[in-house]
Parts: C-alpha cells; sequence; structure tokens
C-alpha cells in the first residue's frame, strides 16, 4: 500500500510539472481537431472527438478526412498525442522507480536477483 502512495504522490507531482507542456499539447490536439472538423464539415463537437481518437492512435473510423489537408493535419494529431503519451508514461516510469526506492531496501532486491541469476544459470548448465 505505501508502494501505492508513493506512486501516486510521485505522478501527481510529475504531472503537476508538466501540466504546462501537456496543456499546450492538449490544446494543439483540439485546435487542429477543429481545423481538420472546419475542413471536412463537421460540427464542434464531432471535431473534438475525433482529434482525440485520432491523437490516442485509437481511430475508430467512424470519422476520417477526406481532404489532403485534413489527412496532414491528421499525421500530425496523431504524432503529437504520440508524444503526449510518451511523457505521461516517463512520468509514470519516474513515479514507478521512485516509490520502488523508497518502499524497497534495494541490497534485498539485489540480493534476490544475484540469486534468480544463479538458479537460471543452474537450470541452463542442467540441460
Amino acid at each position: 500500500m505505501l508502494f501505492t502512495f508513493e506512486f501516486i504522490s510521485m505522478f501527481g507531482i510529475g504531472l503537476m510539472y508538466a501540466s504546462p507542456i501537456l496543456i499546450m499539447l492538449i490544446a494543439l490536439i483540439i485546435i487542429m481537431g477543429l481545423i481538420v472538423g472546419w475542413l471536412e464539415g463537421w460540427s464542434s463537437k464531432d471535431s473534438v472527438y475525433y482529434s482525440f481518437i485520432t491523437a490516442t492512435t485509437v481511430g475508430y473510423g467512424d470519422f476520417y478526412p477526406k481532404k489532403k489537408p485534413s489527412k496532414s493535419l491528421a499525421v500530425v494529431i496523431a504524432f503529437i498525442g504520440i508524444i503526449f503519451t510518451g511523457i505521461v508514461v516517463g512520468i509514470a516510469l519516474h513515479a514507478s522507480l521512485h516509490a520502488f526506492k523508497a518502499t524497497h531496501n534495494t541490497s534485498d532486491v539485489m540480493e534476490h536477483i544475484e540469486k534468480s541469476m544463479e538458479h537460471i544459470d543452474k537450470s541452463i548448465e542442467a540441460h
């Protein structure tokens, strides 16, 4: 349970520090989605929906651009979405490492890893 609290705390701090970048990326996704929607003749609601489905690389296919400029913007939206996801995953990884270090004695972990490696070596030699 301590690990979970450490993780959530560090993840929240990481999101807080990265929030200006994350907010800017979200704004770009929305703006470009609205531009695509305007070019394609979609409603604002559908355009924002499309932009986030594209940014998360889900791509249901219920809305898709038919015009070349819209298709180009769709690629940029997807790329920005990947950057956004990468930042959030990086923050989560950092929070996980921090929580692990804060809640585990690293010498015990290293000892466990060494014993596991010895066991693996013995299994390989046996075959």
